[in-house]
This record gives C-alpha cells, structure tokens and sequence, in this order.
C-alpha cells in the first residue's frame, strides 16, 4: 500500500513541475516577469493612491490592439419613419466581447412629396427590400469577414469589403444571365411590334412677306438610364463608417480626426478649416404651391471670414417685419418640407430672393458681403419631356438654350448668388459648356444630380462631365471611407470644389459633419436648420468648431475665387496633371464675389 501511495505521490510531483515548467516558458514567452518587476517597481515608486486602478491601466496598455468581433445590423427608421440601416460594431477588448459603436446611414431614395400612389407603393417596397437586404449582408457574411481585423486597418477593411462587393455585383450578373437563359429556352419570344402608319403628309402654310423661319430646335436627349444600385449595397458603407467609427472611439480622437489622418496618411498636425455651411432657407420647387419650379432650395452661405455662429443677432423690428414686408402685410407662410426648410407660395423668380433680402436687411446682414446665396434648380425635375422644355414657372416653358440666357441674366440681377447647382439636366452637356463659360468667372457651377456616382467617378478618373466648377459627392450605398478619400483627392488635384451633401432621406447619426471637415471640403450641404436628424448635425458643427479653437487648430477659408471653364483647356491641363483654376497665360484673372457686389452697388 505504501509503494502504491508513493508511486502515486512522486506522479503527481512530477506532473506540477511539468505544468510550472510549462507555466514558466509561457510567461517567458510573453515577457511576464520582467514587464511584473518593472510595473511593480514603478508603482512602489508612484505610491498611486488607487494602486490596482494604476495595475489596471497598465495592463491595459499592454494588452493586444482590439480586433472586431461581429457586426450586427439592424432595420431602424430615419428622420421620416421610413426605414434605413444601422450597424453596430463589437469588438474584442481584453479578451471580452464590447459594444463599441453604432451609425446609422441614410438610403439613396430621394423623398417624392407629390408622388402617386402606385409609384410611392413601389418605391416604398424598393426601399423595404434595399435595407432588408443589407441587414442580411450584415449579418450573414460580413460579419465574417471582418472578424478578427484590427478597426485601425481601415485601408484593409475596405479592402475587404469591396472584394465581398464584386462578388456580390458577379453574382448578381450571373442571376441575371441564367434567367435570361431560362426565359428564352421557354420559348416566349415577344411578337413583333407593328408600327402605326406614318401621318399623311401636310401642306405647308403659305410663309406671311417679311417674316423669317423660325429656327428648328434640336430633338430634346432622352433621359440616360439611371445608374444600378445592387439591392443591399448600402450595407458595405454602412460597415465601413462604423468600423472607422469605432478606430476613433477606441483611440480616444474625435471621428473628423480620424478621417483626416486617413487622408493625410499622418498624424494631423496642420489646422483644420471648416467647410462653409450651405443651409436651405426656402423651398419653391415642383412640390411648392406656387407657380414657381426653378428654385428647389434657396440656400445661404456665410462669408469665408465668419465662423458657423458669427452672423450679429436680429435688430428690433422698425419699419418692417423680419421677414422682409413692409408692416401690415399679410407674412410669408408656408410648410416645412423634408429638406427642413420652408416651402413657400411664389409666382415669380424674384420673390424668394426679394424676400430674403428683405430679412437679412432686417438683420443687418449685406447679402454679398456678409452672406451669398446658391440656388439648387433641380434642372432634371424641371424638363416636361412631352414638351421638350423646361418648366420654369407653371405654363412657362424654355429649352436648354434659353435657360442658359435666364441664369445669365438671373446672376447679373442677384450678383450675391455665387452657386447654381445643377442648373441643366446631365444630358444637355452642350448647355453645360455655354453656361459654365458664360457665368464660370461669376459663381460656381456645381453638378450635384448631374454628377455620377463616386464609384463611377473613381472608375473612369474624369469629373469634367458636365463641365463644372465641383461636384456634390454623398456617402451612400457601396462607397467606403478609402472611396471618399480616393474622390476628394482626384477633386483636389482638378481644383475643384467639393460639396458633402446630406441625402433627402435623413438619419440622427451627425457623422457626417466629422466627414466634411476631415476630408477638408470646401463645403458641406445639410439642408435647413429645422427637424431633429438636421439639427443634430448643425449642433455637430458648432460642437467641432468650438474643440478647433479651443485647441488653436482652426484655419481659415480662402475667398471664393471664380474661373472660366474651357473644356478643351481643362483636358489639356488635366492630362498635364495640372488644376483648371491654375490658369494659363492670358487667360482672365479669378474674380472675387465681394467685387462683383461692391461693383454693382456703385453702378
């Protein structure tokens, strides 16, 4: 029995010095007794008043770089109870699984207000299955393939999820195929369609003496083939900001910081300029009561010199009211659209702009001087395509060339308007060209609509169609953060402006304000101050305002400098590698719009 006791006695000694030797060359592996002695040095010598709080800290400085756990998306509603895509970001965090962030991101659905039923019940279903579809992306494949990646590879992650992308595009293409293969063996070949007889011919009416022919107006283009969205791709945009997100929180920097080292591949040093704020006022679009379409937003831009909350506060009301009518005078009313401005009853192209003259001479604001105007005309809502013609005002029709000659003549009325956003339908890119020599030295043209998407733009590396000053780029769908940074630097090295606009359908996540200023554009579009998911990022850009100089790192805006557009001038420069607003020799010198103002005024 005593042998027995001691066979086994000497088999478990044995077996512990195993596992301490074990122990031993793991700790030493890890560098654990000498990273112990040192850490418990220092503390002897700090004599911290909350020792294992001081432990705790160490250990984690120690411990392994987060790595993302699982991601996990959700259906949430927006700003208007239409429902949007929200993604919330786990990771592991010494050795434990934590929630670390969630954004939200709006679809690319733009907001019909006027819309009929069956088309409202259609695209209503479209969204329903976009985001349901991307919840499904999330949760099902994504997920895995980014678990275990390091949030701070943003570069990698978006790798990542473009390649899960294309082969979510392939795959599509390949649905696709297979049932056009499959309805064709079925043998349902559509008949022949049988066109109706030419009209018979009419006799021309004698021509009056003295009267010339009116000159025959070129067929109107038909509208070009929207771009395809794969249903669920705003999955893939959604993750990539979360997990940048999440980078920012875990490396304790606000998320416009994070962008900007993105950007700059550096830590950021160097001032930050906030971009100018384009905030809607009113609204007298196709969806207004009045007779006037041309004006879909009626936006305000502060000077470069202001900050975001510079602008003096309003004056007691002396002769007029605020709203710019002479006293006794029935007030300007209307609804507040989805754009969180007002909607408001105009008859005529100058009463908006009449009207907010009267307010900021109320304000004592010089409209020119201290604040600009910029008009979004929305040219694609604007064409009756049964007519061929714009439909300015209601029963005022022009074609493209005689839109051209109303800008002009708009701009030398209204010299404080210094943008036109997409004054044209894309697809009249001859106007595009007349408009942008005839006003390019008084305002900026921006193509917003009439742009492509920035997966197409990075594609075809060519942002000159249609001619413009700057582009309105929109994180939406498929576009990653590594997709923002790759299109602001192709606009910068064009000199080109850049406008980050917020889509119709809005979410509460102010995110996108920390994007604008991180990526350094020139300006960023959030509709107007009014409805919570706007409002929420206009606290967001007061909020980053204020860190910037508090932390002395706030820049300042340079002027706005306007330049004519030569296309054939711009191609050769671009293929130079040189920016359109690097002016060649001879060529006019960049105009100032405080000028143009002072100018007038004198005049």
């Amino acid at each position: 029995m005593g042998e027995e006791g001691g066979g086994r006695g000497c088999g478990t000694t044995r077996e512990l010095q195993k596992l301490k030797q074990q122990a031993m060359e793991y700790y030493r592996e890890n560098d654990v007794p000498r990273r112990l002695e040192e850490l418990l040095n220092s503390t002897f010598y700090l004599q911290p008043a909350d020792v294992y709080g001081h432990l705790a800290n160490c250990f984690a400085e120690l411990a392994m770089p987060p790595t993302i756990s699982k991601v996990v998306g959700k259906s949430v509603l927006d700003g208007l109870g239409l429902p949007t895509l929200q993604v919330e970001v786990f990771c592991t965090i010494q050795n434990l699984p934590k929630s670390v962030c969630c954004v939200t991101i709006p679809t690319h659905f733009d907001v019909c207000e006027n819309a009929l039923p069956e088309l409202a019940d259609a695209e209503a279903a479209e969204r329903s299955l976009a985001v349901s579809a991307a919840v499904q992306w999330v949760n099902e494949s994504i997920t895995e393939e980014v678990r275990g990646l390091a949030p701070s590879k943003q570069a990698e992650v978006d790798g990542v999820l473009r390649t899960f992308f294309a082969n979510k595009v392939q795959e599509d293409k390949e649905r696709k195929e297979l049932e056009k293969i499959q309805e064709d063996s079925a043998g349902t070949v559509p008949p022949p369609e049988i066109l109706p007889p030419p009209p018979p011919p009419t006799k021309k009416r004698a021509q009056k003496p003295g009267k010339k022919d009116s000159p025959i107006e070129k067929p109107v283009i038909p509208p070009e083939p929207a771009e395809p969205v794969l249903c669920g791709s705003m999955a893939i945009g959604a993750v990539s900001l979360a997990v940048a997100k999440t980078s920012a929180i875990l490396g304790s920097i606000p998320l416009y910081l994070h962008i900007a080292s993105l950007k700059h591949s550096q830590e950021q040093s160097a001032p930050l300029t906030m971009p100018l704020l384009m905030a809607s006022v009113v609204s007298c679009g196709k969806s207004s009561p009045g007779k006037l379409n041309l004006m879909k937003e009626v936006i305000c831009i502060p000077h470069p010199g202001l900050t975001t909350k510079q602008p003096p506060p309003p004056k007691p009301e002396n002769k007029k009211g605020l709203n710019g009518n002479k006293r006794g005078q029935q007030p300007v009313t209307g609804k507040m659209s989805h754009l969180g401005c007002l909607t408001i009853n105009c008859d005529t192209i100058e009463q908006p702009l009449l009207l907010i003259q009267g307010v900021c001479a109320n304000l004592e604001l010089q409209l020119g001087i201290n604040l600009h105007l910029a008009i979004n005309c929305a040219g694609h809502e604007l064409m009756d395509y049964s007519k061929g013609k714009y439909e300015v005002l209601t029963g005022t029709y022009k074609n493209a060339a005689e839109m051209v000659d109303l800008y002009v003549e708009l701009i030398s009325k209204y010299p404080s308007i210094i943008a036109l956003i997409d004054p044209l339908r894309k697809e009249d890119s001859e106007q595009w060209d007349g408009i942008s020599h005839a006003l390019g030295s008084k305002c900026y043209i921006i193509a917003g609509t009439a742009s492509k998407s920035i997966s197409k733009l990075l594609e075809l590396e060519n942002i000159s169609t249609p001619s413009a000053h700057g582009l309105i780029i929109k994180h939406t769908n498929q576009t990653t953060m590594s997709d923002l940074v790759e299109i602001t630097n192709l606009i910068d090295s064009r000199k080109h402006i850049t406008v980050l606009g917020s889509t119709e359908g809005e979410s509460s996540d102010d995110s996108l304000v920390d994007l604008a200023v991180g990526l350094g554009v020139q300006f960023v579009k959030l509709g107007g101050p009014s409805r919570g998911e706007r409002v929420t990022k206009y606290n967001r850009l007061l909020a980053i305002e204020e860190e910037l100089i508090q932390n002395g790192t706030l820049g300042f805006n340079e002027e706005h400098t306007f330049f004519y557009l030569n296309e054939n001038a711009e191609k050769a420069l671009e293929a130079a590698g040189v920016g359109a607003a690097e002016l060649l020799p001879g060529a006019l010198e960049p105009i100032f719009p405080t000028e143009v103002v002072e100018q007038s005024a004198k005049s």
